[in-house]
């Protein structure tokens, strides 16, 4: 659990944290593989959201999960781009958090990810949060922190606080 005076700080950054969903790239599940091939090799993410027509969120895409489709015993097929749609290949049992609230779940999740998308409780996609944002927001706090609370120095070896 995160203590409060860091929770605090690291919230004061909030409304920078969430990348609305209207600037996200993603493609829809009914996409065949050529198009999200065409979009994740552009923009030169790694993975993308995946959405439904009405902008649910539905999952995540990669250029290694279109690839993995395309590989053969020994050549590239690369008909299965026009043939494959998106949901067939897609990731989706993703974690989300519902709003950029949730510093300590966002936080572990973002771990081995470098986002996290945050996702209403209806499923409609809102957007994403990024590592590189809450990177800046700890680096604030780790400038910041010792300027706006006292801190008192703990002796780890002994488990008290120094006289």
């Amino acid at each position: 659990m995160l203590i409060q005076p860091v929770k605090d700080m690291l919230m004061r950054n909030a409304n920078h944290y969430l990348i609305p969903a209207d600037i996200v790239a993603n493609v829809q599940a009914d996409n065949n593989l050529y198009h999200a091939f065409l979009v994740l090799t552009k923009i030169k993410y790694s993975r993308i959201p995946v959405l439904d027509n009405a902008g649910h969120f539905k999952g995540l895409i990669s250029l290694p999960m279109i690839t993995e489709q395309m590989l053969g015993f020994d050549q590239l097929n690369v008909d299965v781009l026009m043939e494959k749609r998106v949901s067939d290949v897609m990731e989706t049992a993703v974690k989300t958090v519902p709003n950029v609230d949730d510093v300590e779940a966002t936080l572990h999740m973002m771990i081995n990810d470098p986002f996290v998308p945050v996702v209403s409780d209806d499923g409609m996609f809102l957007g994403i949060v990024t590592r590189r944002e809450y990177m800046k927001s700890f680096n604030f706090l780790t400038h910041e922190i010792g300027k706006q609370y006292d801190m008192i120095e703990k002796d780890f070896s002994t488990n008290e606080k120094p006289k």
